[in-house]
């Protein structure tokens, strides 16, 4: 992973952001995207895209990119602002915000798959690149663990939809739940099928 981002770094360019982005599918809670700038000779075996990692593991790596990292940044969209804009437009718009907060210069941006437009920098995006470049990986993991977290404080709120346990995907469980309990307003994506149709008078 590392030897492919390797391909990147040049006299010209010191430092490259990876991005990413969680939630894009489920029929609540919010996108989340994540930036992060690794070190170039930063190296930690354990960080892959944060689907092929467990729960427990994606707990332990997030803390360790983030003791290590040279910076980060986060970027939350709403499920209002998603059927706003459609769920595209909302991934770019957390995407932005994560860039916005970054406090450390640098001269590349490396994306997983979506096309970003309007950086400050160029910006090239990859296929699968949460599985072949170390930051976006990174900055998957971020993302996911912020929407993790999210979705379980969710849960607390709310314990008979079991957010902690589908993460707001359609699973049959959660369909059955909402049918019971209902649609709660603020949490749900209300554009989304089978929500949509559900919320039809």
């Amino acid at each position: 992973m590392l030897d492919f981002e390797n391909q990147y770094y040049s006299d010209e360019i010191k430092l490259i952001v990876g991005i990413d982005e969680a939630g894009r599918g489920p029929l609540c809670g919010p996108v989340v995207a994540a930036c992060c700038i690794l070190k170039p000779d930063y190296k930690n075996e354990n960080i892959n895209d944060s689907k092929k990692l467990t729960e427990k593991k994606r707990e332990q790596v997030y803390k360790e990119i983030l003791e290590n990292c040279v910076d980060y940044g986060v970027g939350i969209v709403s499920p209002q602002r998603i059927d706003e804009i459609n769920i595209l437009e909302a991934t770019k718009e957390a995407m932005h915000i994560a860039l916005s907060q970054l406090k450390s210069p640098y001269d590349l941006i490396l994306i997983d798959a979506v096309k970003l437009e309007n950086t400050p920098k160029p910006v090239i995006a990859l296929i699968k690149g949460d599985a072949k470049c170390e930051c976006i990986a990174a900055a998957s993991i971020i993302a996911k663990v912020t929407r993790d977290h999210i979705l379980e404080d969710y849960a607390k709120r709310y314990p008979q939809y079991g957010f902690d346990k589908h993460k707001g995907y359609g699973t049959k469980k959660h369909i059955e739940a909402v049918k019971q309990y209902g649609i709660i307003k603020d949490f749900y994506r209300l554009s989304f099928e089978p929500i949509k149709s559900m919320t039809k008078k």
